[in-house]
C-alpha cells in the first residue's frame, strides 16, 4: 500500500495502514505466552493488552487459513487492521500503545471480529466498516467491493505520460462502488470536476457518505447510472473499473469473496460484459485528448483477442497489480459499438 495520499483542498497527508516497520517490535509479545484461548471468558480473562490481542488475531488467522486479499497480503497487516481499527488507535507509530490494556467492552468486541474473521470469512473491512485506498480511508459494507485497485498508482502520478500535466476539468470513475477511486482522484487533481457512476443504490449511498467525509460534495457527484446511460461527457479521463471476472475465476474465489456483492465481480463467461460495451461507447464521452483508463484483471488476454486492432498500453506497477489498460481518445475514434474484434 502506498503511504503517499494527494494534495487537495479537502485531502490530508497520511499513511495507509500497514505496519511492517513495527513488527518485530510487537512480536515479542510476553515472556510468558498465554497459550491460544478457545473461549471468550478464557480469552477475556488472559488476553490484557494490544500486544496480547494482535499475537492471538495472528494465531487464530493461521489456524483458521484465512485468505488475505483485501487490502493485506498476509497475516499480520491483516491482524494490524483489524486490532487497530476496531480500538481506534493508530495504524502506523503506534508503540507506545501495545502495552496497553483493555477494557471488557473492547475484548468482546475483539474476540467476536477474529472469530467471525475466522468462522464467516468475512473481510476486515466489512467487520470495521472502513477500507484504505492511497493512503485515504473510506467507508465500506457489503454492497460495495473492498477498495483494492493498481489505479492508485496511476494516479499518484497524476496520469504520467498520457495526460502530460495538462489540465484536467472532469473526470469520470465509472462503477464506482464505495467511490474510493473518483475521491482519491479529486484529492490529485483539486481544480477537476469527478462524477462516481454506479448502477446500484447502495454503492451511490455509500459513495455520498464519502464524499460528504472528505467535504467534496462542492466538486464530486454520486449518479445512479448503467454504465454511460445516465451521463454527460466530454471527460478528460475516465477511470472504469467494472466487474471482470470470469465464470471460471468466480466459481475458484475464495470464500471471503463470497461476501462482496456479485454485482461488483462477475463478469460473464469471458470477464468482459461491462468492459467491452465501456471500450465501444468510450469515445462518445471522452475529450478529443481524453484518456481512457480500464481494469480488466484475468481478463487481459480475453479483452486483447476481443479488440485485436486496439494499441493498448498495459500498465506495471511497482505494488502489485495488472490488467489496468490505457487508451486515448484517438485510438476510440470510429470504434463500431458492435465491433468486438
Amino acid at each position: 500500500m502506498s503511504n503517499i495520499v494527494g494534495q487537495g483542498p479537502h485531502c490530508v497527508r497520511s499513511r495507509a495502514p500497514a505496519a511492517n516497520n513495527w513488527y518485530n517490535a510487537t512480536l515479542k509479545l510476553t515472556d510468558r505466552d498465554p497459550g491460544m484461548p478457545d473461549t471468550q471468558a478464557d480469552a477475556i480473562q488472559h488476553l490484557q493488552t494490544v500486544r496480547d490481542w494482535l499475537r492471538f488475531a495472528v494465531s487464530r488467522f493461521s489456524v483458521g487459513e484465512v485468505y488475505c486479499g483485501h487490502g493485506t497480503d498476509n497475516l499480520w497487516d491483516e491482524a494490524v487492521q483489524l486490532v487497530m481499527q476496531t480500538l481506534h488507535l493508530p495504524m502506523m507509530d503506534n508503540t507506545q500503545y501495545l502495552d496497553a490494556r483493555l477494557t471488557n467492552a473492547e475484548r468482546e468486541t475483539l474476540f467476536e471480529r477474529i472469530e467471525k474473521r475466522v468462522s464467516d470469512r468475512i473481510p476486515v473491512p466489512y467487520l470495521t466498516g472502513e477500507a484504505w485506498f492511497m493512503g485515504l480511508p473510506f467507508e465500506v459494507d457489503e454492497r460495495v467491493l473492498i477498495p483494492r485497485s493498481p489505479m492508485g498508482e496511476f494516479l499518484l502520478e497524476e496520469g504520467g505520460p498520457w495526460l502530460n500535466g495538462r489540465p484536467v476539468e472532469r473526470i469520470l470513475d465509472l462503477c464506482s462502488g464505495s467511490g474510493c477511486i473518483g475521491i482519491a482522484a479529486a484529492c490529485q487533481f483539486p481544480e477537476a470536476r469527478v462524477d462516481l457512476a454506479d448502477i446500484s443504490p447502495g454503492a451511490r449511498e455509500i459513495a455520498e457518505r464519502n464524499i460528504q467525509r472528505y467535504g467534496l460534495s462542492d466538486r464530486v457527484n454520486a449518479i445512479e447510472s448503467d454504465l454511460f446511460e445516465a451521463l454527460e461527457g466530454p471527460y478528460d479521463l475516465i477511470l472504469a473499473n467494472p466487474p471482470y471476472v470470469d465464470a471460471e475465476d468466480m466459481a475458484d474465489l475464495p470464500p471471503e469473496y463470497q461476501h462482496e456483492p456479485a454485482l461488483g465481480l462477475a463478469a460473464g463467461p469471458d470477464g468482459l460484459e461491462l468492459m467491452a460495451r465501456i471500450v465501444r461507447q468510450a469515445h462518445r464521452y471522452l475529450a478529443p485528448d481524453g484518456v481512457l483508463v480500464g481494469e480488466v484483471g484475468n481478463s487481459q488476454p480475453a479483452l486483447e483477442a476481443a479488440f485485436p486492432g486496439l494499441p493498448f498500453t498495459w500498465l506495471a506497477f511497482e505494488n502489485g497489480g495488472h490488467g489496468v489498460f490505457v487508451l486515448d481518445a484517438e485510438a476510440l475514434q470510429g470504434l463500431d459499438e458492435t465491433e468486438t474484434g
